[in-house]
């Protein structure tokens, strides 16, 4: 990609980002009695941010005006949540959604602070109409490996310098837009999701990261993204699977390698032009 075209580009991620922090598409429907209380979620305790030392506060189905997460917090199985505003999920915060299967809307966006963990959906495999087994990668857990979550996003979903956003079977109206961050231990998923708006990842060094599966109405643009999965060493590569875009696909700089999958035919449509290292995806 030239420079010109990829400052161009890089002027629109600044632009998506200044569109969700200055709100998304306006609330209907949350005056009078729908408008309920705010909640904020503490406690909860981690070491090392190791998944598997973790004991949760756990989020109450309910309607509220906004949810705020300051402490290790999830959602349990069975719960509906409705969140008339926004979720945001503050500096080493974790938000666990993507474990057990739940209900989860939110009317307006959701945002990562800057070392954040969020996991939003879990969803068991598949097979595809093709006939191909589709491993999701983020089943619910335990006795509810063949059940999944129901989440959906009337705004935008945004991450800065988070540590860990795993997306997976979620519905997004706006833009999805992950800038920095990224985890030696845990891998970023971004899997099976329908994106009304962009999608725009940036800048991460992490475990692993895949865009699979995904429908995105707009752009996919995938800049300056490194991955060092140690199981899948020595090639560790960044997989792109067939996703639908309505108008581009742009990859810059995302190493060691990137590829499209090991299915024969497993390749992305673009409604525009694919390009630069996702031009011709090639199985690694």
């Amino acid at each position: 990609m030239g420079l010109s075209k990829r400052l161009r580009v890089l002027g629109t991620v600044a632009a998506v980002g200044t569109l969700v922090l200055s709100g998304g598409p306006a609330m209907a429907g949350v005056d009078g009695p729908h408008w309920r209380h705010s909640y904020t979620c503490t406690g909860g305790h981690i070491t090392g941010n190791n998944p598997a030392t973790a004991t949760f506060t756990s989020i109450p189905g309910g309607t509220y005006s906004s949810i705020t997460v300051k402490g290790i917090c999830n959602v349990q199985a069975g719960m509906t949540i409705k969140v008339l505003g926004n979720v945001n999920v503050e500096s080493g915060a974790w938000l666990d959604a993507q474990s057990q299967p739940s209900t989860i809307t939110v009317g307006h966006n959701v945002y990562a602070a800057p070392g954040a963990f969020v996991g939003l959906g879990c969803q068991p495999d598949y097979v595809d109409s093709m006939g191909n087994p589709i491993k999701t990668g983020h089943p619910c857990v335990g006795q509810y490996a063949n059940d999944h979550s129901t989440v959906r996003i009337d705004g935008n979903v945004t991450a800065f310098g988070a540590g860990v956003f795993l997306l997976n079977g979620v519905t997004v109206e706006g833009n999805v837009t992950f800038i920095g961050g990224g985890n030696e231990l845990i891998p970023w998923s971004i899997k099976n999701n329908t994106i009304g708006g962009n999608l725009v990842v940036a800048g991460q060094t992490t475990d692993w990261l895949g865009v699979n599966f995904n429908t995105v109405d707009k752009n996919v643009v995938l800049l300056d993204i490194t991955v060092n999965d140690p199981f899948n060493d020595p090639h560790p590569t960044m997989y792109v699977v067939r996703n639908t875009i309505g108008r581009n696909l742009i990859c810059e700089g995302l190493a060691p390698a990137v590829s499209g999958g090991f299915i024969p035919g497993e390749v992305n449509t673009v409604g525009g032009q694919a390009i630069g290292q996702c031009a011709n995806l090639q199985n690694f």
